[in-house]
């Protein structure tokens, strides 16, 4: 689908992001911001006539408000739990891989406003996208409406899934799962460096590697420097202890 004229201006847009405002039963006032939300930066790095800003700035500015959400609620309903595991209960909760699934369950998916190289490549199913845009959309809703219908719709959407994530074997990410193994076996603390990454904002890539002291023990790819340093430790972990 391409845009014809402003984003702000393009009914075909504001009536689908409508639809699914009405379908999440959300009585907005403005829709600019939720339109906003759902935008990547793709659209604006080849056409700012058509969007001058993307959702990213939206994603920062909803990360701590997510995390005081969820923390306040974990410290209320698991009263016998010590902090450090309500610590790690709260970064699954947060973490992106969990946010995009909530995304997926929301169709949020099909709304992404993405440029056509980025929907020729499948963009719109990319976890990480997804992550950014439930954030972003998150803020959108603390502007236009208010932070308790907010906490509302946070603990109704994603803090919901906090017993089944307790279920599983391992809260702990892989970062934190190789700190706290190297720390313990070799008194080290893994460092994590960017070795390389493209210019291209349409095909943006890093490759991260993970050091113990100098010693690169393992690298990775992805098109976010948080995931390529994530998958990086994954991999190392899995060399180093369960070889």
């Amino acid at each position: 689908m391409v845009l014809t004229k402003n984003l702000y201006k393009n009914d075909i847009y504001i009536n689908k992001i409508s639809f699914l405002l009405n379908n999440l039963k959300i009585n907005f006032n403005c829709i600019n911001t939720y339109l906003l939300a759902f935008v990547h930066r793709s659209l604006v790095n080849e056409k700012p006539d058509l969007s001058s800003e993307h959702n990213e700035r939206l994603e920062f500015l909803w990360d701590a408000v997510l995390e005081l959400i969820i923390t306040e609620k974990l410290f209320w309903d698991f009263k016998d739990k010590p902090e450090w595991e309500l610590t790690d209960i709260r970064s699954a909760i947060v973490k992106w891989t969990h946010l995009a699934e909530v995304a997926k369950r929301l169709n949020f998916n099909d709304y992404l406003i993405l440029w056509k190289w980025e929907e020729t490549c499948w963009w719109r199913n990319n976890d990480y996208l997804l992550a950014n845009c439930l954030e972003a959309f998150l803020w959108a809703m603390y502007l236009d409406l208010d932070f308790e219908i907010v906490k509302s719709f946070v603990l109704s959407n994603i803090y919901s899934d906090v017993y089944k994530i307790i279920s599983k074997p391992s809260l702990k990410d892989f970062k934190s799962l190789l700190q706290e193994y190297t720390q313990r076996d070799f008194n080290i603390t893994p460092r994590y460096e960017v070795i390389w990454e493209s210019w291209l904002d349409h095909d943006k890539n890093y490759v991260s590697g993970v050091f113990l002291d100098n010693k690169k023990i393992w690298e990775w790819t992805w098109s976010s420097k948080k995931k390529s340093q994530e998958d990086a430790a994954k991999n190392a972990f899995s060399n180093l202890y369960n070889n």
